[in-house]
């Protein structure tokens, strides 16, 4: 049996989870899955996500990506950084920078296990503000100095592409190059705010075509198989090209509700709750979702395309909030399928859930951002 048919049918244990730890961002990016910017007042409290931490140790899970919101402004982000290390749980953490000062630099790069993930979206600050808002470039950038200057090595930019920056390829690499940085592409996906910019951002089928060279031509660019339904277009790009929802990935939301993948924050794919009787562990194990993620598929309308086996019908998520069934084509599909599918499906995107935006930002406005203070 190949890998990626073995990992299809779920693994006892998660590869690595995603782990929203707050909604509170001091940003409101025009794209974001979560519709972040206010926290929830029934987020987990410390002893829960110690408890969290605890189940994950036992699974032998090897990592979290801790996101939000801005996993930082949670005042015990850093008590829970050092608890997941000590029960050797990695930790891989997103941020916009704003919390990076020297000396949280030099606490981060004098601790093992753990990764840090500097998120912009724009290779210039022009671009990028436009997305994140006024003064986030030069925010993350310090960050970075930041890091670079505590010896912190390989740290991670991750960026959203778009039909805005996806000609500035070559400027992310050579922007993280001068940190010392690995660059991290990701998709841009049509849920939270994003679903409001999807139709604008999301990338042309000719820059598709532009990006999958590129991502040959670069294959130490980390996507964490955002770009699978790519590998439609011939040779197929590094990684397990296939979706992972509910398979070897999911995530838990800030007041612990476990969803299928990070981009599916819908009632539609909800499995469960950690708050519940035997925790995260049942609901990986035992939920009724995941169960049904796990069988085999159909290929639907895909049946009869020879990239199928290449692309497997492409991105749950971009199909959900788009309109489009399931079992039918990715509406970035590289043969030109998605594009009727996004036409029948006209009028049918599912209502957005009810967001944590702020109220200055929720028709899309970022807003600005500065460094902030923090006791190391």
């Amino acid at each position: 049996m190949r890998v990626t048919d073995r990992l299809s049918h779920g693994l006892d244990a998660p590869i690595c989870l995603t782990w929203e730890l707050t909604y509170g961002c001091n940003l409101a990016c025009v794209h974001c899955l979560s519709s972040s910017g206010k926290r929830d007042p029934r987020e987990l409290t410390t002893s829960e996500l110690f408890a969290v931490v605890d189940e994950l140790a036992a699974m032998q899970v090897f990592y979290v990506n801790i996101g939000g919101g801005e996993p930082t402004l949670r005042p015990d982000f850093w008590e829970l950084l050092d608890y997941c290390v000590a029960r050797k749980v990695g930790v891989k953490f997103s941020t916009n920078g704003s919390r990076i000062t020297p000396s949280i630099a030099q606490r981060l790069a004098a601790t093992d296990y753990v990764d840090v993930q500097i998120s912009i979206d724009g290779a210039d600050a022009a671009t990028n503000d436009a997305i994140r808002g006024p003064g986030s470039f030069d925010v993350a950038v310090t960050a970075m100095q930041h890091l670079t200057d505590a010896g912190f090595e390989n740290f991670k930019v991750s960026v959203v592409v778009t039909r805005d920056n996806v000609a500035q390829l070559d400027g992310f690499l050579a922007l993280t190059a001068r940190y010392g940085a690995q660059l991290r592409l990701t998709r841009l996906r049509p849920s939270g705010r994003g679903a409001d910019v999807w139709d604008t951002l999301h990338v042309t089928a000719d820059q598709q075509q532009t990006l999958y060279r590129w991502l040959l031509d670069h294959p130490r660019v980390l996507t964490g198989d955002s770009f699978f339904h790519l590998s439609a277009l011939g040779e197929p790009l590094p990684g397990l090209n296939l979706c992972g929802a509910g398979r070897v990935v999911c995530l838990i939301d800030p007041i612990g509700d476990v969803y299928a993948c990070p981009f599916v924050l819908h009632d539609q794919f909800k499995a469960g709750t950690v708050r519940d009787a035997g925790g995260f562990t049942k609901v990986w194990r035992e939920s009724v979702l995941f169960t049904e993620l796990r069988e085999p598929g159909s290929a639907g309308a895909c049946a009869s395309c020879g990239s199928y086996d290449a692309c497997r019908g492409g991105c749950m998520a971009a199909k959900f909030f788009t309109g489009i069934p399931l079992d039918g084509p990715d509406p970035e599909c590289v043969h030109g399928h998605g594009e009727a599918a996004l036409l029948a499906a006209a009028g049918s995107r599912p209502a957005s859930q009810p967001g944590h935006s702020h109220s200055a930002a929720g028709k899309g406005r970022p807003v600005p951002v500065s460094i902030g203070r923090r006791p190391a």
